[in-house]
């Protein structure tokens, strides 16, 4: 099995876990507040997930791709994370 490739999965397993334990942790301290809370604890961390499994594929693949090619996956990356965080 690639490294990449399963360190890519782990860190979205892990990712999907802390989602479900938020959930159960909402449910449980039913208050709207502090659920409120938790989730926006979930919205850093939703960003840094996505920027941590791409750098671990790009490092993967970084000797098949090109420098052009490089910097237009940068370029998309930074893309979707300026319409995720930006409101």
């Amino acid at each position: 099995m690639d490294k990449s490739v399963f360190g890519m999965a782990l860190l979205r397993i892990l990712s999907g876990s802390l989602e479900l334990t938020a959930a159960l942790v909402m449910l449980k301290l039913n208050d709207v507040q502090k659920a409120l809370t938790v989730n926006s604890t979930l919205a850093l961390v939703g960003p840094l997930v996505l920027i941590s499994t791409t750098a671990i594929g790009l490092v993967g693949i970084a000797d098949k791709l090109s420098p052009a090619k490089f910097i237009w996956i940068l370029a998309g990356v930074g893309c979707l994370l300026i319409g995720i965080l930006r409101k």
